[in-house]
């Protein structure tokens, strides 16, 4: 899940005792996951698409952020005011979570290309490629909650429940032992009032989110 890419500088102006330095954006790494969601006649795709990038001005002078499938034509644009950001081990990734076709077709695979954009308008592109199965391996996952008991139904290799609060704020995962037993069982934080099922195989870079369901 992770990669490197290019570093040039440029010259800037000195002014008094201020100096400052002007260089393209740098990405460092990214990758490009498919998640289900429940459709009406099928699961519908969403890539969630994030990279880890560097601008020697800071993370406020980045832009704009593009995504496109070449071969198809196609291009989203992620502005800063949009973009989800994110902190892990100390470091700031950008994407989004939502990446999808009108009409909730299915997304091309193969090469996609990305381009960072300073407010400058400098900019650094980097390939990325999504080679997953045209259909899921897998049967969509269901989590049922019924009489204080949870039940999982899910051929996915990896599953977590994920609470959220009374404002949909997701703020507990938890990843039970068992596909069923009771909710006590899960210590579910007092503020948790709906949960939903993640599902995930890491191997393929798919996952799959249920409805949510009401606890209580």
């Amino acid at each position: 899940m992770r990669r490197a890419l290019l570093f040039i500088p440029a010259l800037c102006t000195l002014m008094g005792f201020f100096s400052c330095s002007r260089a393209e954006p740098r990405i460092l790494y990214g990758f490009i996951e498919l998640v289900y969601y429940p459709g009406k006649e099928k699961p519908e795709e969403r890539y969630s698409f994030f990279v880890l990038p560097e601008d020697d001005d800071g993370m406020e002078n980045l832009s704009e952020l593009y995504l496109y499938h070449d071969r198809e034509g196609l291009r989203w644009l992620i502005s800063s005011v949009d973009w989800v950001q994110y902190e892990e081990d100390g470091k700031i990734w950008i994407g989004s979570r939502h990446i999808a076709m009108s009409e909730d077709a299915s997304l091309p695979r193969g090469q996609y290309r990305t381009v960072l954009v300073n407010k400058a308008g400098e900019r650094t592109e980097r390939n990325f490629t999504f080679d997953g199965h045209v259909e899921s391996p897998y049967p969509f996952p269901v989590l049922a909650v019924a009489d204080g008991r949870y039940y999982i139904d899910s051929r996915y290799p990896a599953n977590s429940i994920v609470g959220y609060d009374e404002q949909g704020n997701a703020v507990q995962v938890i990843s039970p032992s068992d596909k069923q037993g009771t909710l006590e069982e899960l210590l579910l934080s007092g503020n948790v009032r709906s949960a939903a099922l993640w599902a995930e195989d890491p191997e393929y870079h798919i996952s799959a989110l249920t409805d949510v369901v009401a606890l209580r």
